[in-house]
C-alpha cells in the first residue's frame, strides 16, 4: 500500500498492511534523530508549521502536517534571545532543562495581552488570510498528494490560545463570573483557526486536525457541562463547516487527559478520530470497546512512561498490545501520546518504528 491508502483504509475501519504511523518530535531530538540518520536539513516544527517534511519521510511515516496557526508560536529558534513576544501579543520566556542526552528549550507564558477587559473590544488577531502561512501546505500538497496522507494542523483552536492571550486563571473565572468576556475572548482563536481550516480544507488536504487540552490526569479541567456551553456549539460549527466545503474530509481533534464524559458529543457533532488516547489516563481497549465502531483513534503510544523510560521490551509490547486492542480491525493511527522527548532513549524510539513497521495488522 501507499502511505495514502494505508491511512485511507485504517480510517475506513479495515486491515491496511501496517497500521498507520505518525510521530512528531521536539527540535532537540529532531536534532538527534537527523544527525543519527545522516539527514543535513534539521529545520523542525513539532505541528508542521512551513518546513519540509525529511525526517518524517526518512522514517517512513504515513501522515505529513502542515501547521497554521497560533500553535507555531511555541517555539523560539534564536537560542539568544531568552524572552519575546509572539505577534499575537502573548510573553513567552525560554526556559532550559537538562536531561542524560543533553540540554533543551522550552518556553513558558509570561504575558497575556488580554488580562485587562478594555484590550478585549480592540484587539486585531494577526491575519489568517496571509499567502506565506500557506506555503508548507502548498508545497505538500504539490508534491506528495498522490502519495501521502496530508494533514492541515490548527489545534490549539480555542481554549489554549484563549487562556494564553486572557490568562488561564482569569479565563477559568469568566467562565463562571463573567461568560460574555469569556464568549468574547474564546470567539477570537475561533474565527481564526477556522479560517485557516477552511482554507487549508479548500487547498485539498485530507484531514484538519484540530483540538484544545480539556483534559488534566485524571479529571476534565472543566465540567462536561461547562465544556458543552461554551465549545460544543463552536466546535460543531467548526466541524459543519468544513464538511460544507468538502465531505469527504477527516476531522481529527486533540485533548491530552480525561476526556470520556464528551466524546459521545463530539462523535456527534461529526468527529471522525481522537488523538492522542493518552493511556496513563483513558483506557485504549475500553475507549475502542464503547466508541470503535463510530471513531477511529490516533496515538495511544505512551509518552509519561513507556518510550522515556522503559525498555525496547517494553516498548515492543505496548505497540503489539494496541494493534491487539484499540487497532483491531483498523480504525487506528499509532504515535506517541506526545511530540518525543529528548529524555528518549534513541533504543525505544528505534524499536518503535521498527515494531510498528514490521507488525501486521489484525
Amino acid at each position: 500500500m501507499t502511505h495514502r491508502e494505508r491511512v485511507e483504509t485504517a480510517l475506513n475501519h479495515e486491515v491496511p498492511d501496517r497500521c498507520p504511523m505518525q510521530i512528531s518530535f521536539t527540535p532537540e531530538f529532531a536534532d538527534r534523530l537527523a544527525d543519527k540518520m545522516n539527514l543535513t536539513d534539521k529545520n523542525h516544527n513539532p505541528h508542521g508549521g512551513g518546513n519540509n517534511c525529511d525526517l518524517e519521510i526518512a522514517l517512513d511515516e504515513d501522515i505529513l502536517l502542515a501547521s497554521v496557526g497560533w500553535a507555531d508560536s511555541y517555539y523560539n529558534d534564536d537560542e539568544n534571545i531568552k524572552e519575546y513576544t509572539d505577534e499575537w501579543g502573548i510573553g513567552w520566556n525560554t526556559a532550559e532543562y537538562t536531561t542524560k542526552f543533553g540540554t533543551g528549550r522550552y518556553t513558558e507564558i509570561t504575558g497575556n495581552p488580554l488580562s485587562d477587559d478594555n484590550n478585549i473590544s480592540s484587539y486585531k488577531t494577526p491575519d489568517p488570510n496571509r499567502s506565506e502561512l500557506y506555503k508548507g501546505a502548498e508545497d505538500l500538497l504539490a508534491k506528495y498528494k498522490k502519495d501521502y496522507w496530508i494533514c492541515g494542523v490548527t489545534v490549539t483552536t480555542i481554549f489554549e490560545t484563549a487562556w494564553a492571550l486572557r490568562g488561564l486563571d482569569k479565563l477559568m473565572m469568566d467562565f463562571v463570573l463573567n461568560p460574555d468576556i469569556a464568549e468574547a475572548v474564546l470567539d477570537i482563536p475561533y474565527q481564526y483557526h477556522l479560517a485557516a481550516a477552511e482554507k487549508l480544507v479548500r487547498m485539498g488536504v485530507d484531514m484538519i486536525w484540530t483540538g484544545d487540552d480539556m483534559g488534566g490526569q485524571n479529571t476534565m479541567l472543566i465540567s462536561p457541562d461547562m465544556w458543552r456551553k461554551f465549545f460544543k456549539p463552536k466546535m460543531a460549527h467548526f466541524f459543519s463547516s468544513l464538511k460544507s466545503i468538502n465531505p469527504n474530509i477527516k476531522i481529527a481533534y486533540h485533548s491530552d487527559g480525561v476526556i470520556e464524559d464528551i466524546i459521545p458529543d463530539l462523535i456527534e457533532i461529526g468527529l471522525d478520530i481522537l488523538n492522542p488516547i493518552q493511556p496513563a489516563s483513558m483506557d485504549p481497549a475500553h475507549l475502542k470497546n464503547k466508541f470503535g465502531d463510530k471513531l477511529c483513534f490516533w496515538g495511544t503510544i505512551d509518552e509519561q512512561y513507556t518510550l522515556p523510560f522503559g525498555n525496547p521490551g517494553e516498548v515492543k509490547k505496548e505497540i503489539e498490545t494496541r494493534l491487539d486492542t484499540i487497532g483491531l480491525k483498523g480504525g487506528l493511527i499509532l504515535g506517541p501520546t506526545h511530540h518525543v522527548q529528548l529524555d528518549t532513549p534513541m533504543e525505544n524510539f528505534d524499536m518503535m518504528v521498527k515494531t510498528i513497521k514490521e507488525t501486521p495488522c489484525k
